[in-house]
């Protein structure tokens, strides 16, 4: 049976920069990277602590999926505390916290304008 999430895909425009991002602004480090040929990186990130991990990459024939809403919701127990945190840290955020019936979210941009959501974990 599937036991876990491995990989979810996040199309980018400039790998350097979406490092920087996600490593520096939302903490994640860097689990792989691997040159791929023809100017790409094979390049998976991870919360520190958990196996699932983010590919920065965009295949060639995939590019209009950059700057487009993601399926991916990051989890954590303060929404709130984690918008001020980011906003502090110079994160773009489309929509601040917002608490519906189901919880609590708030929406982030990446620097290529994906977006994701961030929710409370119960």
């Amino acid at each position: 049976m599937i036991k876990t999430i491995k990989l979810v895909g996040i199309y980018v425009q400039d790998q350097d920069r979406a490092i920087d991002f996600y490593c520096r602004k939302l903490g994640f480090e860097v689990a792989t990277d691997t040159p791929m040929g023809e100017g790409q990186r094979w390049i998976e990130l991870r919360i520190p602590g958990l196996e699932t991990r983010l590919a920065l990459f965009t295949p060639p024939d995939q590019k209009d999926r950059i700057g487009t809403f993601h399926n991916v919701i990051f989890g954590t127990d303060d929404v709130e505390k984690t918008y001020q945190e980011l906003r502090e840290r110079g994160v773009e955020f489309a929509q601040p916290p917002k608490t519906q019936s189901w919880g609590t979210n708030a929406i982030l941009k990446d620097p290529d304008g994906n977006t994701f959501v961030i929710a409370s974990v119960p």
